[in-house]
């Protein structure tokens, strides 16, 4: 029986601080028995954070979160469960990221225009993988050189829509990054729903077409939603007929507000996504 699922989370594949041996030896302290390794547009990390994983005692789901596109708006599905050797999941998480540098030099240029010199460069010390450089990556330098005293001041000044650093990047649909989580035997999973600015016209769209395309699952439970939004989103993945998901989201012991397996459990009436990936759960 899983009793403490953490099925979200990043390494320095992507945007997070730690290598994925040690995501997995945290996530084990803090009594996670299920764990998933998921990072932004990429799975080279899959390999390693399983065989951590069952070092640690712990069962594995594989794991990805993909950027997408919706009514203007990035929207992220976190995939679970599928074959990682899949080589159309493989070929599109590469298309995603293959704008993230010409976007991230757009970036780079902005904030040279108000007097930050050098970002791109600075921002590469950060990136444990080039191709996934991302708006995270500039925050920590810009932190480091003390333009800001963290990384959430470097977002509110310079890296949201309408600020110097901002630029927009069009990411898969949502029919492919379903299509391509399905069709490698794994369950799409809306991510943290309560971050993004839709209006409750756009949220029902998002939800309808996810299950439309054969999305299955929501994210309820994440250390991005406040514990009122828990109830809003356990209430929306029944009336959705969804599966509920967990995960704390976390990317680095220093900048994360929730830590790997502390989040509180999932709402009892609804049906975790584990219990659909019994054959997908690989068990140490």
């Amino acid at each position: 029986m899983i009793r403490n699922a953490d099925l979200h989370c990043h390494s320095i594949v992507s945007d997070g601080t730690l290598e994925p041996e040690a995501l997995a030896a945290r996530a084990a302290a803090n009594g996670v028995d299920l764990w998933a390794l998921t990072d932004h547009d990429e799975i080279a990390g899959q390999q390693r954070a399983r065989a951590a994983a069952h070092a640690n005692g712990m069962a594995y789901l594989t794991g990805t979160e993909i950027s997408i596109t919706f009514a203007e708006t990035t929207v992220h599905i976190v995939g679970l469960g599928f074959d990682a050797d899949d080589p159309a999941l493989a070929a599109g998480l590469r298309a995603t990221r293959g704008g993230r540098e010409e976007r991230a030099r757009e970036m780079a240029a902005g904030l040279a225009a108000v007097g930050i010199a050098d970002a791109f460069e600075g921002a590469l010390k950060y990136v444990g993988n080039p191709e996934l450089i991302s708006r995270t990556h500039f925050a920590r330098f810009l932190v480091e050189t003390g333009v800001c005293a963290d990384t959430s001041e470097v977002f509110r000044r310079f890296l949201v829509e309408d600020k110097p650093g901002f630029v927009p990047h069009r990411w898969a649909s949502l029919s492919d990054a379903v299509r391509w989580i399905t069709q490698a035997g794994g369950i799409a999973v809306i991510a943290h729903p309560g971050r993004y600015k839709l209006t409750p016209v756009q949220e029902d769209a998002l939800f309808h077409e996810f299950k439309q395309h054969g999305g299955q699952a929501l994210e309820v439970v994440t250390g991005s939603h406040t514990p009122a939004e828990y109830g809003i989103y356990a209430d929306l993945a029944l009336a959705h007929g969804l599966l509920a998901s967990r995960g704390s989201d976390f990317h680095s012991p220093d900048e994360s507000h929730i830590d790997l397996g502390t989040l509180p459990a999932l709402p009892a009436r609804l049906t975790p996504v584990w219990d659909a990936l019994g054959s997908r759960v690989q068990y140490p």
